[in-house]
Order: C-alpha cells, then sequence, then structure tokens
C-alpha cells in the first residue's frame, strides 16, 4: 500500500471503501502508511444488507442479484465514493468459506471486488475464489489481489 499512498498523493486523489467480508482490512492497510489521511477520505465496513442500503446501495440490486454479486460490489463502489466525493471507490463484497443462511447463493468463497474510477466512470472489476481455509489468510489475499488492481488502475 506504500506506493499506492504515493501515488495517490502525488497525483493528488482520494479513495474511500465500502468493505463486507473483508472488515475493513483494505482501510486499515492503508493508514497503516504514513500520509494516509491525504488520500484515504472515509471506510465503511457494511457487513449487514440494512447497512449497505443505508449507504445508498440500492436495494432492488440487492434483491435481483443477491449481496455476494459483482452488481452489488460495483454499487458499493460507486456509491462510496459520490458519498465521500473521492476519486476512486472500492467496493467489497462475499463470503469467505462460510454459509450466509440469510443471503443464499451455490457458492461460499466467492469475493467480488470493484474499483469505481469516479473521474473516468469506469469500473474495474475482480472475482476472487478463497485460497485457504483460515479467514485472515484469505482477507490478506484479497487486499493483495486489490493492491494489484489499485496499481495497474494508478499506473496508467
Amino acid at each position: 500500500m506504500k506506493k499506492i499512498v504515493k501515488m495517490l498523493k502525488k497525483k493528488n486523489k482520494t479513495i474511500s471503501t465500502m468493505e463486507s467480508c473483508t472488515g475493513g482490512l483494505v482501510a486499515s492497510s492503508i493508514t497503516d502508511i504514513p500520509d494516509a489521511s491525504i488520500v484515504l477520505k472515509f471506510s465503511a465496513v457494511t457487513y449487514s444488507n440494512e447497512f449497505k442500503i443505508k449507504m445508498g446501495v440500492d436495494k432492488k440490486l440487492i434483491e435481483k442479484y443477491t449481496v455476494y454479486s459483482i452488481e452489488v460490489a460495483r454499487d458499493m463502489a460507486n456509491k462510496i465514493s459520490l458519498f465521500t466525493n473521492s476519486n476512486y471507490g472500492i467496493g467489497v463484497t462475499g463470503k469467505i468459506n462460510k454459509p450466509d443462511l440469510n443471503n443464499y447463493t451455490e457458492s461460499d468463497d466467492t469475493i467480488y471486488v470493484s474499483i469505481y474510477d469516479k473521474d473516468n466512470d469506469i469500473y474495474y472489476d475482480n472475482v476472487l475464489k478463497t485460497i485457504a481455509k483460515s479467514r485472515i489468510k484469505n482477507k490478506k489475499y484479497i487486499v493483495k489481489e486489490i493492491e494489484k488492481m489499485l496499481l495497474s488502475i494508478l499506473s496508467n
């Protein structure tokens, strides 16, 4: 994240996150870096559908695609970017090897990531599969994949 914070700062760009299954680890990884307060505007951990909706996620998208979908990850990224007026918004939702009785999907090991570039109105999406049994190992893996996405986006 050190390089990402440096790149965002140099470009005078900001970022915000709306995270579910990562529990704020993306934002936490950013705040581990000096000058993070210059680039990170806000982070929301929205574990429940209720608070995703309160943060602006379209309830109809959740009903149509389930909360575990790229469509919802995109809406999370978009809404957090607009809510905070950040150049980039990150949305993360998915299941890390655990069934959710309130939100049934066939897969319990899929994570949906979307990064919204507000300035260019572009979404960068990634669908990941868990790599281990451990929740923390999977969360760290997801953050690493988001870092790769951000480095690629910011390098252009």
